[in-house]
């Protein structure tokens, strides 16, 4: 239920947003009228009324392209050898007992 009202309260609020932003323009082109009501015998019966009219107009967005020369440097890489002159010993064949060479 909470989740409810938290989502109708973010819509009343865009909706806020949008007409007073002018994004949202809404301007009623005919009043509302009541219908004619009569009680008979037979029962009750309404004629007539009309229903509100409204225009609604409504802002654009418009997403496009254009070209942009862009400046890109190009990467460098170095590469630095160790600091300390410690280095691993060539490595020796292993050798088998029984084999002499």
């Amino acid at each position: 239920m909470r989740t409810l009202f938290l989502i109708l309260i973010i819509a009343v609020l865009a909706v806020i947003a949008a007409i007073a932003t002018n994004f949202l323009n809404i301007n009623q082109t005919r009043d509302a009228q009541v219908p004619r009501v009569s009680a008979t015998e037979n029962g009750v019966t309404a004629s007539g009324g009309q229903a509100p009219a409204f225009d609604v107009q409504t802002g654009t967005v418009s997403v496009g392209a254009q070209p942009a020369n862009v400046t890109v440097p190009l990467p460098r890489v170095t590469v630095n050898p160790p600091a300390s002159t410690n280095q691993a010993a060539p490595a020796t064949p292993p050798t088998v007992p029984g084999n002499s060479q």
